[in-house]
């Protein structure tokens, strides 16, 4: 692959998850994600699998929505 060019993949088949709907994988990979970072720290290499996972198969604007949550302390879930 020469520089420049994207690298399309999708995230690897996950057996917690065996159901076509894709929508609780997404929500745990952005639970995941964000648990790995505040455990292991921002530089974590490991953590960005499931920055991967929940990038490529959560809409942009959940993510954003989630995101805005975190900030202002309203998020629903446990990080």
């Amino acid at each position: 692959m020469s520089k420049g060019e994207i690298k399309l993949e999708t995230v690897p088949f996950d057996p917690r998850f065996p159901n076509t709907n894709q929508t609780r994988h997404c929500y745990q990979s952005y639970l995941d994600y964000h648990r790995c970072q505040r455990i292991r720290g921002a530089s974590y290499e490991p953590c960005n699998y499931f920055k991967k996972a929940f990038s490529s198969l959560c809409p942009n604007a959940w993510v954003e929505k989630w995101n805005d949550q975190r900030e202002a302390g309203t998020f629903p879930g446990r990080i």
